[in-house]
């Protein structure tokens, strides 16, 4: 039945209508519940308050330089301190706390299905803003680099995409290094892109296969962000890439390009390339590269790949060259220990007669992440200067909407409040804890959801730049929800809290008499 029709939207009401009824049923239990256990609830919050903001200052990219340069240990330091600070205060204003919170969340039951309307429109806004968020905090992340070792990167100095005669590699591997007082990089890695399909009748993007052929040896070792991994994993991969160092016609697939080929490891496969005519190799599959940044990518041996583009294909064709032989290798990643040795390695290389048709040049990784980034430029100052501050703007302005509606419908109680004994500074703290409780809740959710679905679920966002195939969402974006919704519920409910705090309980009453 389409949903788009008279008796799919009658179907649609009627779910919409039970999931109500459902909610409605089991809210009462909810609120008891968590009345029961509002001292515990209250005490949580209080202790995830240092975390969520100290977390999100360091990761976020508008906020990351506030504690850059500061190590593990000062960071925990810091957030130690935070939370006795934040405990002791909490402990001397206890009986206010536990009210302020029970108020709020009294409230919060109260009109139930506006504060579910307001709870979704903040978790929609905050996927959008997390994904944003996300990528740029990823774009950040590799533009600075790493601080204890940096990768330089070697590549044509005047072709795109980079392409070199595999006569470069090993003096490459070495930096160029000739005299005894040259530095020499602590590890090095050559990468060839290899890429076909397996069903040379009927290409597609679903039978497409992408490989860096290099050194198996070094995959674990030089591949950027292996430390993604875990031990476990690492591990494995190194067992089966000495494998493919024993027979080189073996590979390693990402697990999610596996799924889209439909196969499975154990099983072989023959590419027809597109990128190198006639270079057709035949491959088995013997391990998987985990969802993420690698799930759609593989690995092969590089002197299998050399070997047919530069022995076997000239046994074939009369002693004539592959066109392609002469252009066959396009990256060098070059690991040095600092940016002194890298200022040394890369004057080696640039300076060397060894390389000058076609000429070298080296750049930090960041430095050539940053040239596959100038297409995208706009799109991501974009996305920084103005999606994200519009997104958060919108959630101050449905949050100060719904506080605002629900001050308004609740003057009298809040003059009864003050009839009690209540005074301006309770009440605006009532208010204040309602809003963050729900911006902050549905902040959590939105990024919870962020993370198991985008990260746990597909294995990162799929946002193709430079050689990553998906970027990564870090654990430290669960914080990110929390702040961001606690933080737009606190400036939106500002003025609604203000005006609560200031009702004259006369005026209130006049107007009932």
């Amino acid at each position: 039945m389409p949903i788009f029709s008279v008796r799919g939207f009658r179907g649609l009401w009627l779910l919409l209508s039970l999931i109500w009824r459902f909610v409605q049923w089991i809210a009462p239990a909810v609120e008891a519940v968590i009345l029961f256990l509002i001292r515990p609830i209250t005490w949580i919050v209080v202790g995830a308050i240092p975390v969520v903001i100290l977390v999100s200052v360091r990761s976020l990219p508008w906020t990351s330089w506030m504690l850059r340069g500061i190590d593990q240990f000062t960071f925990w330091l810091i957030l130690t301190v935070a939370e006795a600070v934040l405990f002791l205060f909490a402990i001397a204003f206890d009986r206010g706390l536990i009210t302020s919170f029970r108020f709020a969340v009294k409230s919060l039951f109260r009109n139930l299905l506006r504060t579910i309307l307001t709870g979704l429109a903040v978790v929609v806004l905050g996927l959008a803003a997390s994904l944003v968020v996300t990528i740029l905090q990823f774009i950040d992340r590799v533009m600075a680099g790493n601080s204890s070792t940096l990768n330089a990167i070697a590549s044509s100095r005047w072709d795109l995409p980079s392409q070199m005669p595999p006569s470069y590699i090993p003096t490459l591997e070495q930096g160029a290094a000739s005299k005894p007082t040259d530095v020499k990089p602590t590890a090095a890695m050559s990468w060839t892109f290899y890429g076909g399909t397996i069903n040379k009748e009927k290409p597609s993007r679903e039978n497409f296969v992408f490989f860096f052929a290099t050194d198996p040896k070094t995959v674990t070792t030089m591949l950027p962000d292996m430390d993604l991994y875990s031990a476990q994993q690492r591990a494995q991969i190194d067992q089966w890439c000495d494998e493919i160092v024993k027979d080189r016609r073996k590979v390693i697939l990402g697990e999610e390009r596996l799924e889209a080929l439909n196969k499975r490891v154990g099983e072989r496969i023959k590419v027809t390339s597109f990128n190198y005519k006639d270079i057709d190799l035949e491959v088995e599959i013997i391990g998987r590269l985990p969802k993420g940044r690698y799930g759609q990518v593989g690995v092969m041996n590089s002197e299998y790949f050399y070997n047919a583009i530069l022995e076997q294909y000239p046994k074939d064709h009369n002693g004539t060259k592959h066109p392609m032989a002469d252009k066959c290798f396009n990256l060098a990643f070059l690991r040095v220990p600092n940016m002194n040795a890298f200022n040394k390695v890369a004057e080696q290389v640039e300076s060397s007669p060894s390389f000058t048709e076609p000429a070298v040049k080296v750049e930090t990784e960041s430095s050539g992440v940053a040239a596959f980034l100038e297409s995208y430029r706009n799109l991501l100052d974009g996305l920084r200067y103005l999606a994200t501050p519009a997104m958060l703007v919108t959630m101050v302005v449905i949050i100060a909407t719904a506080i605002s509606i629900s001050v308004r419908e609740r003057r009298k109680e809040m003059a009864i409040l003050k009839v009690l004994g209540f005074g301006p500074r309770q009440i605006l703290a009532m208010v204040l804890a309602e809003a963050v409780l729900v911006g902050g809740f549905a902040g959590f959710v939105s990024t919870g959801l962020h993370y198991l679905v985008l990260q746990q679920g597909m294995g990162g966002i799929p946002f193709p730049i430079a050689w990553f195939s998906k970027i990564p969402i870090p654990v430290e974006s669960l914080a990110w929800g929390p702040l961001l919704g606690g933080a737009c519920a606190l400036v939106g409910s500002l003025i609604p809290a203000w005006l609560a705090s200031r009702v004259k309980v006369a005026d209130v009453f006049a107007k009932t008499a």
